[in-house]
């Protein structure tokens, strides 16, 4: 049997490390790989909220909006549109003949504060 609330504590746990990883690489302007990690720490969070939602193990799915699609959170458009955007960043850290320019610092720092606020967000959401 699946103790869902270690599978919940455990990607949440995670959560939180890469999160924490993601904003010291991109201060220390490893931005293509701190924007991975930032969309590693909001997959966890998500996959946290299917376990919850489904008790069941997560999904091995890296797509941010499909991840979201199987929990019962109510998304606005706004983050779905963003979370969908956001892909691109785990797409070029995991192929990378696929990567391209790393964005701007003003850009970097945009996406990282909306990532941010969706982290947060998700974070509330959990139980426990």
């Amino acid at each position: 049997m699946i103790d869902i609330s270690k599978q919940i504590a455990y990607w949440r746990a995670g959560a939180m490390e890469d999160w924490d990883v993601a904003v010291e690489l991109i201060n220390i302007g490893r931005i293509r790989h701190g924007l991975f990690f930032a969309h590693l720490a909001l997959e966890k969070l998500l996959k946290a909220h299917i376990c919850h939602t489904t008790n069941d193990l997560a999904p091995r799915l890296h797509t941010l909006l499909r991840l979201a699609e199987r929990t019962n959170l109510t998304l606005s458009e706004e983050r779905m549109v963003f979370l969908a955007r956001f892909d691109r960043y785990q797409i070029e850290g995991r192929y990378p003949d696929l990567l391209p320019v790393a964005p701007p610092v003003e850009v970097t720092r945009a996406e990282l504060a909306q990532a941010k606020e969706i982290f947060e967000w998700l974070k509330q959401q959990l139980p426990g």
